[in-house]
């Protein structure tokens, strides 16, 4: 009786079981995705603090250039 009230009919429906699995699969797609947005991230910002440093070379007088 607590089975039918609840819809449980017969068995588990193929089509939720589906619909389930194809969304763990989204959810795995995604996560690997924000993972590798994250490496890449973390590499652009190590280049950015790189390439800041050349920033900091004090130059007392910019040189004319020679023409």
């Amino acid at each position: 009786m607590a089975k039918a009230l609840l819809g449980y009919v017969g068995g588990s429906d193929p089509r939720v079981l589906s619909e389930m699995r194809r969304l763990q699969q989204r959810v795995q797609d995604l996560e690997s995705e924000l993972i590798r947005m994250q490496a890449e991230n973390d590499m652009l910002s190590a280049a950015t603090r790189r390439d800041d440093s050349v920033l900091d070379i004090d130059v007392p007088q910019a040189e004319p250039a020679l023409t």
